[in-house]
């Protein structure tokens, strides 16, 4: 009976509240409270954090005081339950009660806060700083990378709901971090346009965090953050060791999280790894799902290029998608970069895309020495060496000078080169990986027997120390 009066008392003053505030004000800051209890004039309400109760009685401390007294009458008193430790299975939310305290005057109603991304008075969220051509029609789905599509998507179906909360995608540069947090933010706006979504990378949130301790509008900073629904922050390992926007991120988070709001991150390492991050954010980073994204394999390598090609209405040779797939085996953004090359050439040239014009373009914009250029010129020289031709090394010949050249180029190929071994087995006849890790083997082991073959492979390693140096 005594809840039913206290929850009855607080609805009342809720209809006071909202006729004095914005309808963002009341969602973001009135709409969380719990009513605990009613006793004598004593109102108790249940706030999220120490932050919001902070924020309230900076803020809102008259409208407050105006419906409890329209309310429960002359001498009503306010006192708040702060929720500091939300607990788990085995313990409850810890929490402790303040008391209210007196504040200054302020106004009838909250000042709009300033976008932090215009620097312009708003009263409702505003651009999401998406980029609309990602989405997960064009993020390829691998061995790479399927924990952290799945539940990516899964995140962009319910967001705040699911226990992926927060979300943090890991991984090396250039393996789609961005383009997969960004298709999530664009599918949660498609499904739910009333959600409003916000990214951003870490760069600019401290950047724009700087701007408003500088010009005295850090209020509105926060109060801008704490309206989103879904807020993605791209390379948060960029927060390592500036103190005071992992302050205010924490807060933020909290609000976010405590309110059943999605957060989503990427950095480049597991959150176990980040350096310079206080414990109590870590902790934080952990209590959602923790999911990478590695190097893409040969078969998603392939789907990629076919995917991108597509998409520009080109097709491309099977021989000309093998090779790039096989050659440039580092990251995606590096693929998509020569992909773009290779339709730029094609098309200013007006050639056809042929396996003569990847391998030109491979030898143009591929810095490292260790790329198909260094193969070729491995097999040239090792062919040379032997007096055989090229296309012996290539051929499935079995006969044993010929064996020993190959087993010797293959050697060179994966001393001097980054290819991965399917990569140098593709360069030499389409042979399997594991005919590369033999020839590495009897190569070796016919240095430690045999004097003569020693003196070979030194004399070879004098000749591609003029390329490789």
């Amino acid at each position: 009976m005594m809840q039913n009066e206290c929850s009855t008392v607080w609805n009342n003053c809720l209809e006071i509240i909202k006729q004095e505030v914005s309808d963002q004000g009341f969602s973001t800051w009135f709409q969380p409270i719990v009513p605990l209890r009613l006793e004598d004039k004593s109102l108790t309400i249940q706030v999220p954090s120490q932050f919001f109760y902070e924020w309230l009685e900076e803020h809102y401390i008259h409208v407050l005081k105006k419906s409890l007294s329209a309310v429960i009458g002359e001498g009503a008193k306010l006192e708040y339950s702060v929720i500091v430790d939300q607990g788990n299975k085995q313990n409850g939310p810890f929490t402790v009660n303040l008391p209210n305290r007196s504040v200054g005057k302020s106004k009838s109603k909250a000042t709009p806060p300033n976008n932090p991304f215009e620097l312009t008075a708003l009263t409702e969220p505003q651009e999401s700083q998406l980029n609309s051509s990602y989405s997960f029609d064009t993020f390829i789905e691998g061995d790479c990378n399927r924990l952290a599509r799945s539940a990516g998507y899964a995140v962009a179906k319910k967001p705040g709901i699911t226990s992926f909360n927060p979300l943090m995608i890991y991984g090396g540069v250039g393996l789609g971090k961005t383009h997969l947090v960004q298709s999530i933010g664009n599918e949660i706006k498609a499904n739910l346009p009333e959600k409003f979504v916000l990214y951003v990378s870490s760069e600019k949130f401290i950047n724009q965090f700087i701007k408003a301790v500088q010009n005295n509008e850090l209020q509105s900073f926060q109060t801008y953050y704490l309206q989103v629904d879904a807020l993605i922050i791209d390379d948060v390992q960029f927060f390592g060791n500036k103190e005071r926007t992992q302050e205010i991120f924490f807060h933020i988070f909290n609000h976010l999280h405590q309110s059943g709001k999605q957060i989503i991150m990427t950095s480049d390492r597991p959150p176990k790894d980040l350096k310079g991050l206080e414990e109590r954010l870590l902790s934080r980073f952990k209590w959602g799902l923790t999911a990478d994204l590695q190097q893409p394999d040969f078969e998603t390598r392939m789907a990629i290029i076919h995917t991108k090609m597509e998409a520009e209405g080109i097709e491309i040779p099977p021989d000309v998608c093998e090779y790039l797939a096989y050659t440039v085996d580092t990251n995606i953004r590096e693929l998509e970069g020569v992909l773009i090359s290779l339709i730029a050439h094609a098309s200013l040239n007006r050639r056809e895309i042929d396996l003569e014009l990847a391998k030109q373009i491979m030898k143009n914009i591929v810095h490292d020495i260790e790329t198909e250029v260094g193969i070729d010129y491995i097999q040239k020289t090792v062919a040379e060496y032997f007096h055989l031709k090229l296309e012996d090394l290539k051929d499935k010949t079995r006969k044993k000078e010929i064996v020993i050249a190959r087993q010797v180029a293959m050697y060179f190929s994966k001393e001097y080169t980054n290819h991965s071994l399917k990569s140098i087995g593709y360069h030499f006849g389409g042979r399997d990986h594991s005919t590369v890790i033999h020839a590495v083997q009897a190569v070796n082991d016919m240095i430690d027997v045999n004097a003569n073959f020693k003196n070979t492979v030194s004399d070879l390693k004098e000749k591609l120390k003029i390329k490789t140096a």
